[in-house]
Formats: structure tokens, C-alpha cells, sequence
């Protein structure tokens, strides 16, 4: 990793990585021997509800180095891709100017591809067709989006709900696919800064091996105690909090419809799943982000 910049950029250093790939360790790690400041780009991490089922650094570990955006927000106000850039934009302009080197870290790649590349103009999403998208089973909406932008479609995975929902509201609200808007992104922060990316890539086996202990230690830890807080606050199940993974499988074993044994194997393999859909959107993007920002 340079020192200096040739452009006399202010430098930003991103560890990305797939979850329980070990990111977290190498960032502190950095932090510690750089004197930097850890910013947080993991969608779950910045919720307070989420410590245990979002592997959250610890207070031990936080009190090591400064952590920003790390369970700042209450899980009853959704966090959007667009927000959160702009609180880390802050986030690391404040850092700079503390004579500090920001690390970003996480693995959402909505969010590290909106704060490095700016988002796009997407206008206000007509609310009749929001719900009525949002009411969908994720399926059907993968159905009418497959007719409705079939070419998005073909890039998305079936299951992955956000992501499909908003394609199908932005090209019904719009009339445009969100591929056409995100030609025109503006506000990304990557042409402003010497931006060092480390990807932490670990061979799959390995990988699953650690997802697998994951999930065991946050069982450990009391994922199920925090889950039935998260439940008792009644909240809005569509909201992110509450599709977290995790979520709905420990639900199934607090209400008595599934064993304690399932529900973890439930969420064991739903994190493999989306350890392996992060491990691919990274390896594709992050060299392309690499390449366009160092020129």
C-alpha cells in the first residue's frame, strides 16, 4: 500500500470482502498500524439491533481503534444505499481531516459501488406502485421482471428481494431500467481520493467453513435473545432490519416451529448463499473500480 500519492489525492484504503471472510481483522489490524479510522460498509453493521447477528465489531475491539457508522441507526428508519454514502462521505472527509486514513470496510457492494461511483438519478418512485411491488412474494416480482427488463433480470439472482424489487419499481415507475439510469451516476467520491483496495478472497471451501462457525459463535453469543428483543419491538417486517439473515429462522425456532438445529443450519446456509454472491459481485466489480480510479 503507497504512501504517497503521485496525484496528491487524500488516500481512502477499502477491504472488502464476503461475510466471515475475515475483513473486520484485517481492518483493525490496518488501523492499528497505520493510525486509521474504521467506517463501516456493511448494510446490517450500521444497525444497533443488529450486534450479534451482524458480527459487529465488539466494544473491546471498537475501544482498539476510532469505528464510525458502526450501529448508528435504529432499525425502525431503513438505511438506504444513498444515505449511508453521504454519512460516510462525512465520515471520511471528518477522518482526513483529523490527519487520520479512513478505512472502509465491509462487503455490501450497493453501498462501496454508490460511495466510489456516485448514484444514479433515479426520480421519486410512485408510491401505488411501490407497494404494490413491495406486496409481491419475491418470486412473482422476479416473474414481471423477467418480462418487464429482461436483460436486468438475467444479471440478478431470483431470491435476492431487494434488488429485484427495485429494478421492477424503478422500470414501472419510470419506464426506464435502473441499468439505463445508472449510466448517468453522479456524487461518487473515487475520482477525489487515492482510493486502495485490498479484497480479501478466501478459497470457497475455506470460506463456508468459516460462515458455518460464524453462525455457531453468534449462537453462542445469544442470537436468539437478540432476536426476540428485535421481535418485540413490533416493527415493520419488510423494513431491513428484519430481513436480516438470521431474522426469520431464529423467529421459527422462538415461536416452537422449528428446532434449534434447524433454524441454524437454515441460517448456515442462507449465509454461504450470500457469502457467495458477495464473493462474486466483488471479484468482478472491485477490479473494475480499482482500474477506473487509478488513472
Amino acid at each position: 500500500m503507497s504512501i504517497d500519492d503521485p496525484r496528491d489525492l487524500p488516500r481512502l484504503a477499502l477491504i472488502a470482502g464476503p461475510t466471515a471472510s475475515g475483513k473486520s481483522a484485517h481492518a483493525l489490524a490496518l488501523a492499528e498500524a497505520t493510525g486509521g479510522t474504521i467506517i463501516n460498509a456493511d448494510a446490517s453493521q450500521v444497525y444497533r439491533d443488529l450486534r450479534i447477528l451482524s458480527a459487529r465489531p465488539t466494544e473491546e475491539e471498537e475501544a482498539r481503534v476510532p469505528h464510525r457508522l458502526f450501529g448508528h441507526r435504529d432499525g425502525a428508519v431503513a438505511c438506504s444505499a444513498a444515505e449511508w454514502a453521504a454519512e460516510a462521505k462525512a465520515a471520511i472527509a471528518a477522518v482526513h481531516g483529523d490527519g487520520r486514513l479512513p478505512i472502509v470496510v465491509g462487503g455490501t457492494g450497493l453501498y462501496i459501488r454508490t460511495l466510489i461511483d456516485g448514484i444514479a438519478p433515479v426520480p421519486e418512485i410512485d408510491a401505488s406502485v411501490r407497494a404494490g411491488v413491495r406486496a409481491m412474494p419475491v418470486e412473482q416480482a422476479y416473474v414481471a421482471l423477467q418480462q418487464e427488463d429482461s436483460a436486468l433480470a438475467r444479471r440478478l439472482h431470483a431470491n435476492d428481494t431487494a434488488r429485484v424489487q427495485r429494478a421492477l419499481e424503478v422500470v414501472r415507475s419510470t419506464g426506464r431500467s435502473i441499468a439505463e439510469w445508472r449510466q448517468a451516476r453522479t456524487g461518487g467520491i473515487g475520482g477525489a481520493v487515492a482510493l486502495e483496495i485490498t479484497l480479501i478472497d478466501l478459497p470457497v471451501p475455506e470460506l463456508y467453513a468459516r460462515c458455518d462457525a460464524r453462525v455457531a459463535h453468534m449462537v453462542e453469543q445469544g442470537a436468539l435473545d437478540e432476536v426476540a428483543e428485535l421481535l418485540a419491538r413490533g416493527l415493520d417486517p419488510m423494513l431491513p432490519v428484519m430481513r436480516a439473515i438470521g431474522v426469520r429462522e431464529f423467529a421459527a425456532t422462538l415461536r416452537s416451529d422449528t428446532d434449534l438445529r434447524e433454524s441454524v443450519a437454515a441460517v448456515a446456509q442462507a449465509t454461504r448463499n450470500y457469502a457467495k454472491r458477495q464473493r462474486t459481485w466483488l471479484r468482478h466489480q472491485l477490479p473494475k473500480m480499482q482500474k477506473d480510479h487509478s488513472d
